[in-house]
């Protein structure tokens, strides 16, 4: 990596990502319980959420002050660096609330709008995925070690592919979700919901899964996951033609991204 900028702030990323998911892992508490509610009263906001958040936007925010940031526990500033900073401190809190081992910390630095740099850390697995734009996805801990370069799976028929999905906290949503997904499973192998889009698009960066999408994301979501995918050779949009994004997200290996994308759009798995 030659650009001095990249390597500051993905050391910066790999760190406070790091930190953060240390504090959710060892500081959970046993009486663990809902602080807040957001869309309905089953998506939820633990204690540890906001914790995590503060821990995230303060470091940053000491060595990198004129920075800016958007997180999904409020934090907001535009800053005048140019650099953004995209954060959610927790992706999976309903998870982590029941104990289960499938959540992340997700932290991502865009350069006048464009990713730059993600992070996605996830410590009941040992593991952190990382990329930088134009430098691949890589990975290390846990399965990967002292560290791989991340390459997607080899295309299978879309009739073989496992494929991830997620599902929206919004009751008419999810059972307009629920229907897709009904007429999707006998399309393809099968269909996980793991719980943490940003686990999700890693894995399929990783290979472990042939793709996955999801309506109604946040850009704090996707944000790390969507560049460790692409830099990892998988394709990324949402409804043809657009990138990711809230309506749909979209990712995939070349060969079942094309597919998969014409079939949700024929089955309206989107919002505008």
């Amino acid at each position: 990596m030659t650009d001095p900028l990249l390597s500051e702030l993905l050391e910066l990323a790999l760190d406070v990502a790091g930190r953060a998911g240390a504090l959710l892992r060892d500081g959970r508490p046993a009486d663990l319980g809902v602080a807040a509610t957001k869309s309905s009263p089953v998506d939820v906001v633990t204690e540890m959420d906001i914790a995590a958040e503060k821990l995230i936007t303060g470091f940053l925010a000491e060595r990198r002050p004129h920075d800016g940031f958007l997180g999904e526990e409020g934090a907001s500033s535009e800053g005048s660096s140019g650099i953004r900073w995209v954060i959610d401190p927790l992706d999976g809190t309903v998870n982590y609330l029941y104990g289960l081992p499938t959540w992340a910390v997700s932290v991502a630095a865009e350069r006048d709008g464009e990713r730059i740099v993600g992070v996605v850390e996830v410590p009941m697995r040992g593991e952190t995925y990382h990329a930088v734009l134009g430098g691949g996805a890589h990975a290390k801990g846990g399965a990967y070690g002292d560290g791989a370069r991340l390459r997607c799976r080899p295309a299978p028929p879309l009739d073989q592919a496992l494929v991830s999905t997620g599902f929206n906290y919004v009751a008419d949503v999810r059972a307009h979700q629920a229907e897709v997904a009904r007429i999707l499973i006998p399309r393809l192998r099968d269909i996980r919901r793991g719980g943490s889009a940003a686990i999700d698009l890693c894995d399929v960066a990783a290979g472990r899964l042939d793709g996955y999408y999801e309506r109604g994301l946040h850009p704090w979501d996707l944000a790390a996951g969507d560049l460790i995918a692409r830099e990892a050779g998988a394709l990324t949009g949402g409804r043809p033609g657009p990138p990711a994004d809230g309506g749909l997200t979209v990712a995939a290996a070349p060969g079942v991204f094309e597919p998969l994308q014409a079939l949700l759009e024929e089955l309206g798995a989107w919002h505008d």
